[in-house]
């Protein structure tokens, strides 16, 4: 893309779609269009994962789903860093913002599966769209984005939708909630991270090192449980369709997270609740 390109202004469209931020490069709004709709297919990919974990966690330990998930979609992103004739371990790999990623995908993505596997898997994905606003706050104050009044009331819109769900303070909360509460902190970290990634690491790369972690955490609980090992050809089923939809998913929101605005692209994560209402 040439300089020229870049002095072009947008149209109403793309205003209208891009809200308040005025673009002044087109570059600009394709990754933010590219991020907005890989976000989408995201969303689309994790709420069939979330439903199959949910059913395998009825017969099978959480902790053995969690470490065959993280040993499944490791295998998976080597594979894919081979193919690309890279390496699988880069000294970025021990960078800060790779080893923050580690320990929120960790929290994330353990507490999730508790809350998808204690409670409705609607009212669990409901409370996880508050991961934009905590997004877009951690983009305001890490990354310094501009972030207009019309995306801030958007997200808080969303925000006051899972309060709502989760009602604080009433008879009719429930405390497993506060696993998917976390797990959205969690989830908000590990974005922001992936953001601040460097770019010599690929999305396969990353794949790789999120995936990885996942595996010593449900070996972890599987210990802390101590309970006999339960494993069904059905549930053995559900987990690759799992690892298979959880791939596509990572590597879609890696994608997502990179290219565009993350104040732009965040707000997309709402569509998981459609989409988890669904199924």
């Amino acid at each position: 893309m040439t300089s020229a390109d870049c002095s072009i202004e947008p149209t109403l469209l793309s205003r209208y779609f891009f809200t308040d931020t005025v673009y002044t490069c087109w570059e600009d709004i394709l990754n933010n269009t590219k991020g907005s709709l890989f976000m989408v297919a995201a969303m689309a990919a994790f709420s069939i994962e979330d439903m199959l974990i949910k059913s395998a966690a009825e017969t099978t330990s959480i902790g053995l789903i969690l470490a065959l998930f993280g040993l499944g979609g490791m295998l998976i992103f080597i594979l894919l860093t081979w193919r690309k004739g890279e390496t699988v371990l880069h000294p970025a790999a021990l960078s800060r913002p790779i080893l923050l990623r580690a320990l929120c995908e960790v929290i994330g993505r353990f507490c999730f599966a508790l809350a998808i596997t204690l409670t409705p898997l609607s009212s669990a994905s409901a409370i996880l769209q508050a991961t934009p606003l905590i997004a877009m706050i951690g983009a305001a104050l890490l990354f310094g984005e501009q972030v207009g009044h019309k995306r801030w009331l958007a997200v808080l819109v969303g925000f006051v939708g899972v309060l709502m769900i989760i009602r604080p303070g009433l008879d009719g909360f429930e405390a497993t909630s506060l696993f998917a509460v976390i797990a959205t902190l969690g989830f908000a970290g590990r974005d922001l991270a992936t953001r601040a990634a460097s770019p010599v690491l690929s999305n396969m790369q990353l794949g790789v090192y999120g995936f990885f972690v996942l595996i010593p955490t449900g070996l972890a609980i599987m210990m802390y449980q101590n309970e006999p090992l339960q494993f069904s050809t059905t549930a053995a089923t559900q987990i690759l369709g799992a690892i298979v939809f959880g791939v596509m998913a990572y590597n879609a929101l890696t994608i997502a997270m990179r290219a565009g605005d993350v104040s732009v692209v965040s707000p997309f994560r709402y569509t998981r609740l459609l989409f988890a209402l669904a199924l």
